[in-house]
């Protein structure tokens, strides 16, 4: 991942953090809670094309869950568990199948340990972990693959 990203870099990642912001909270009734498909985590394969998508993704989550009222470690392991998500999903974007697993993986498991700790104590850890990932895969299989399929054919200039 460079470590300098050009202004074009830093307004896409921007762009990126905004989208990934505004789509969690329109969608707020599926975004949060101990079922939930948040749809912007499709954004999270995003690396697979621009490794500047790692700040924005992460930085939109981040928002989100302040803005949505989650609870303070909700907004940092869920921030963390979107950050390290994406992050393996650039290092693996080269394995398609394999990189877009990372969000469902680290969701699955460290959000779906956040929904039982804090929201859901009465649901069982291994189901909230299960709800968290299935919803993630509904976002990273279905909606992140179509998003990546669009904008692979669209003529976006240089990086």
């Amino acid at each position: 991942m460079p470590s300098k990203f050009s202004p074009k870099a830093l307004t896409r990642a921007a762009i990126i953090a905004a989208i990934y912001t505004v789509l969690t909270l329109l969608l707020a009734p599926i975004s949060y809670g101990e079922i939930q498909v948040r749809l912007s985590e499709a954004l999270t394969l995003l690396p697979i094309l621009f490794p500047e998508a790692i700040p924005g993704v992460t930085l939109g989550c981040l928002l989100a869950n302040i803005f949505g009222g989650a609870m303070l470690p909700d907004i940092i392991f869920g921030t963390l568990a979107t950050f390290l998500a994406a992050l393996c999903t650039y290092h693996l974007r080269a394995k398609y199948w394999l990189a877009s697993s990372m969000p469902v993986l680290f969701n699955g498991i460290i959000v779906g340990a956040v929904v039982h700790f804090c929201y859901a104590p009465a649901v069982p850890l291994l189901l909230c972990c299960l709800f968290v990932a299935i919803g993630e895969a509904i976002s990273c299989y279905v909606a992140g693959t179509i998003l990546i399929k669009v904008i692979k054919k669209l003529p976006l200039p240089d990086k």
